[in-house]
């Protein structure tokens, strides 16, 4: 895959970067505190993984009404979800401790999801950290057969309600990622990723094929084994708290990129993008209600996306003190700062933006 390069037109560009930099290392060092978590992240690590685990084990152990073990996996989704965005995430990213094991260990929390470490870093960590919001890069607004997330990929009829039936696309996020990480795997070593990051394809398939068998056996077989629920009921189940996941990740991630306001780019056919990377990544993304305690404490600062893109390496439990400092050097240098002040603001926002991505006069 050609690599882009960003060049900045503007000197102010470059001293943004420098500024925003400086900024915030200047907020740690003078509250002398670390980058990385704290006592907030352990605390919010043990109840995701709460909430995912014991209601399983209440499913393994309890015999109960089919109505009540919906319930029970629908929780088992929304810790699900969580664990994806408070714990893995940061763990991913290197950002959870200042271990390398740590975050090694934390970061295998995405095979508790079925998916595939490597896989989640080259789509997350390098493609849409790097290019974000950059057509032919960004894996994260590909065309995703019913779903139109760039204004740069074809239109088709059937984008045209989108904004309607693309959350229940969403929730099929994580469920498709069971095989879907296969094929993508296969990608990246056809464009030479693996070869780049020393990854053994073989070695790597392996691991995929034995941790997805694993995690189907203890989430699909153990319960046909030891509880009276049908086999139907049972996938059915699984269904829902996947979808249940699905949706909720999903949703927030796309509220940070694809709203009102985030920009869209095309690289020239140099594959160059004029402008600095850090004045790119604030025109692409959005912060969105920084105020909802709850929402920061389970969204594993997700909602400071601005922030978290700008400093990748620096854990979420700090974003909300630092949205401030990178919120009034970005108007110092007169860049905008996209900040919607409510989840539901944010979430009409992104439902507009979807319209906008689906309809044209000419359809």
């Amino acid at each position: 895959m050609k690599t882009i390069k960003f060049v900045g037109k503007e000197v102010w560009e470059k001293n943004f970067a420098a500024a925003v930099r400086q900024n915030v290392n200047n907020y740690f060092k003078e509250k002398g505190i670390s980058t990385k978590g704290n006592f907030t992240l352990f605390t919010q690590t043990s109840a995701m993984f709460v909430l995912y685990l014991a209601p399983f084990v209440m499913l393994l152990t309890v015999t109960m009404s089919a109505w009540l073990a919906l319930g029970l996996l629908i929780v088992m989704g929304i810790g699900m979800a969580g664990i994806g965005m408070c714990v893995m995430h940061d763990a991913v990213h290197g950002s959870f401790s200042s271990k390398a094991w740590v975050n090694k260990l934390m970061g295998s929390s995405m095979y508790l999801l079925g998916s595939n470490v490597f896989n989640w870093k080259i789509q997350h960590n390098v493609m849409h950290h790097a290019y974000t919001n950059i057509d032919g890069y960004d894996e994260d607004i590909v065309a995703k057969g019913p779903i139109r997330l760039s204004e740069y990929t074809p239109l088709k009829r059937i984008h045209r309600y989108q904004y309607i039936h693309a959350f229940l696309f969403y929730g099929l996020m994580s469920i498709t990622k069971l095989t879907n990480d296969f094929g993508q795997l296969a990608f990246y070593n056809k464009e030479g990723i693996t070869r780049k990051f020393n990854i053994k394809p073989t070695l790597e398939y392996t691991k995929m094929v034995i941790v997805k068998a694993m995690y189907l056996f203890l989430f699909i077989g153990l319960p046909m084994l030891v509880t009276g629920f049908s086999w139907w009921q049972i996938l059915i189940g699984f269904f829902i708290m996947h979808w249940t996941a699905g949706f909720i990740l999903s949703t927030i991630f796309q509220m940070a990129h694809i709203v009102e306001g985030t920009e869209q780019v095309k690289a020239d056919a140099d594959g160059i993008i004029h402008t600095e990377w850090a004045v790119n990544e604030v025109k692409t993304t959005s912060d969105f209600a920084r105020n909802n305690w709850l929402l920061n404490w389970y969204a594993g600062g997700l909602n400071f996306q601005i922030e978290h893109h700008l400093f990748p390496n620096i854990c979420h439990v700090h974003y909300r003190k630092i949205a401030p400092i990178v919120e009034r050097t970005a108007r110092e240098f007169g860049l905008s700062y996209n900040l919607k002040p409510s989840f539901a603001y944010a979430f009409g926002s992104h439902v507009r933006r979807l319209k906008q991505l689906g309809q044209t006069s000419q359809l």
